[in-house]
């Protein structure tokens, strides 16, 4: 039988009688000698290292051996508990802390601008508007990392980012590497770029090229209102005009975003971002009408340039609202481009100088309405005149004796008659009246730079001056003080405090007119009705002929006084005048400085007066008055 070898044993092998060895012999004998067997017992057999079913021999272990691995043994239990109670504290204890700290490095945080509100007229014609634009600007240090490429050849550094760069941006690519050079920070290489160039620069991802977006100010229509609106700095805040003074209302709230970025400062998608809305702030509609504004500023500005003056000014009011429809300045600023123009831009509210006859219609008014002299009161007026032996006024060309009423007097702007019928009034009245018209007092319109003009309290008169305001010198006003005197003898002696803002819209588009302006009574209906018929007889009949509009009844005044500019006497030429006279819409005042072919308003400024009145009213819708009025006699 056969069965399993123990280990250690070796299996028998039978024999063949290939394999018998040979039974020695006896050869003496012939005979055979058997062979002896070793004694009977398991052999032994020694398998060498590595066969199968072997084991290696074991020798002695030197106890110095048992003491390293001990050793070892607890230096990696202890480096295992260590890095364990690490991994316990950082995932389990600190977890959340780590976690957000890791995505705070990656968050970067964006301003994001609120948008300025526009100003319009009253039409809703934007006249400043806000556009999208962007600034580029570039880390010098980063830029200096770009590495190139063969195909197509870029270099590498500043050089290469110009070459990709300067295509876009319509650039000299040797300039716009000149200022990639150096190790600031922040730099800027263009602003107001269009928002298409912007996002072909952004699609680049340049490393250290930064796109930035802003609000540019943009005024759509150059110089039409110029001298009103004003303008704003690169930063987008007002430095002029209304631009200025309500730059709090206007300018929005700004906002940020903040996100998590990548390397290159890409939005990561799907990660951590919050932002906080910006709010645009409120938008400013006007009373101007942009027609009217641009008939007002040529034809002013054309006849500046036709009568070699220094400077002049137009004012269209509505005389029943006191709203201004136009209010131009020789020589507007363009706000898109303004140069070194600041401060207040209109000089129809910040300049004075003296009325001249045109203030005569305030003494007009305080006579009527005193019960002195009414419009057919007769008078002998001379050429000069002196109401207290000391002081000697004369008219402005040398005449006889005129035969002239009250209305004459008006009608030829005489100073010795103004004085010969004003000298009854007692002086206080004399500058209660001047006082209630609004001179030596801001209007109130919501310009910057506004003066009060100069009225000097009665103690302070010269003993000429309490003659001279009569016939208005001795007294300073702007251009609007001196409409607004013709709006309040139109609108029945009711004095309307002239505004230019008509409303505000809020971001989420509420409308909010603005608040009525005051008005208070200054004259008596029937002495606004009188003086207003007297003035028609100044266009008709008298020195104002030239501001005549066909189809319509014109009431008005010419005005010639001297000024000071600079310590420069000067002359200061003007007309205003009222349209229609029948039933008033506007009132209009044309103001010429130092014109040179003539000193007379009714031939250098009524003129204008004609033009831009007759366009406003065919722009207002007003009809023709039909008829003519029935006026006073001049003479007698």
């Amino acid at each position: 039988m056969t069965g399993p070898v123990p280990v250690g044993s070796v299996r028998p092998r039978a024999r063949t009688e290939q394999t018998r060895r040979p039974v020695p012999s006896n050869r003496a004998t012939g005979t055979t000698v058997p062979r002896q067997r070793p004694p009977a017992g398991p052999r032994t057999v020694v398998v060498p290292p590595g066969t199968r079913g072997g084991r290696p021999p074991v020798g002695p272990v030197r106890p110095g051996s048992r003491r390293r691995m001990a050793f070892l043994t607890v230096l990696v239990v202890l480096a295992l508990a260590v890095f364990g109670g690490r991994l316990v504290y950082v995932q389990g204890l600190r977890g959340s802390a780590i976690a957000e700290e890791a995505r705070n490095s990656r968050l970067i945080s964006v301003s994001l601008l609120g948008g300025r509100g526009e100003i319009t007229d009253a039409d809703g014609k934007p006249l400043a508007t806000s556009v999208e634009r962007y600034d580029i600007s570039v880390n010098q240090k980063l830029v200096a990392d770009f590495t190139g490429t063969l195909n197509p050849p870029v270099p590498d550094g500043p050089a290469g980012v110009a070459a990709i760069l300067a295509p876009l941006l319509d650039m000299n690519a040797a300039e716009l590497g000149g200022s990639l050079v150096g190790d600031r920070q922040f730099v800027y290489i263009r602003k107001g770029v269009l928002p298409e160039v912007a996002r072909e620069v952004r699609k680049l991802g340049l490393s250290g090229v930064n796109v930035d977006r802003v609000a540019e100010r943009v005024y759509p229509n150059g110089t039409l209102a110029g001298n009103v609106i004003g303008f704003v700095n690169s930063n987008g805040v007002g430095l002029a005009g209304l631009e200025a003074s309500l730059n709090p209302r206007l300018t929005g709230t700004a906002g940020s975003e903040t996100y998590e970025s990548g390397r290159k400062g890409q939005a990561i998608p799907g990660g951590y971002s919050q932002d906080t809305p910006a709010t645009q702030g409120d938008s400013l509609q006007l009373t101007l009408l942009s027609d009217v504004q641009w008939k007002a500023q040529s034809a002013l500005d054309a006849q500046v340039a036709a009568t070699g003056s220094d400077s002049g000014s137009l004012i269209v009011m509505d005389t029943k609202t006191g709203e201004i429809y136009a209010l131009a300045d020789s020589g507007s600023v363009d706000p898109n481009h303004p140069g070194e123009a600041s401060g207040s831009l209109s000089s129809a509210v910040s300049d004075v100088f003296e009325p001249g006859s045109t203030g005569k219609v305030i003494t007009m008014a305080a006579i009527l309405d005193n019960k002195i002299a009414d419009p057919l009161s007769q008078w002998e007026v001379p050429y000069t005149y002196s109401p207290d032996g000391h002081e000697t006024f004369k008219d402005s060309h040398e005449h006889g004796l005129l035969r002239l009423t009250t209305t004459g007097v008006l009608a030829e702007s005489s100073n010795t008659g103004t004085v010969m019928i004003g000298q009854n009034l007692p002086v206080q009245t004399r500058f209660d009246y001047l006082s209630k018209f609004g001179f030596g007092a801001k209007t109130g319109i919501e310009m910057p730079g506004e003066s009060n003009g100069i009225l000097h309290p009665v103690d302070a008169w010269q003993r000429r001056d309490k003659f001279a305001v009569l016939f208005g010198q001795a007294v300073s006003v702007t251009a609007v003080q001196a409409t607004q005197v013709f709006a309040t003898i139109a609108n029945g002696g009711v004095r309307v405090q002239p505004h230019i803002i008509k409303g505000w819209t809020s971001p989420d588009g509420t409308y909010t007119p603005a608040a009525a302006p005051a008005s208070m009574q200054v004259v008596s209906p029937e002495t606004a009705k009188t003086v207003l018929t007297m003035m028609q007889s100044v266009v008709d009949d008298g020195t104002g002929s030239n501001a005549q509009i066909p189809g319509y009844q014109v009431a008005g005044k010419t005005g010639t006084a001297q000024n000071w500019v600079g310590g420069v006497q000067g002359i200061t030429s003007s007309f205003i005048g009222v349209a229609p006279a029948d039933n008033p819409r506007i009132a209009v005042a044309v103001i010429l400085h130092n014109p040179r072919t003539s000193v007379y308003g009714g031939t250098v400024a009524a003129p204008v007066f004609s033009d831009v009145a007759g366009y406003t009213l065919s722009e207002l819708g007003v009809a023709p008055s039909g008829t003519t009025g029935t006026l006073f006699p001049t003479t007698w």
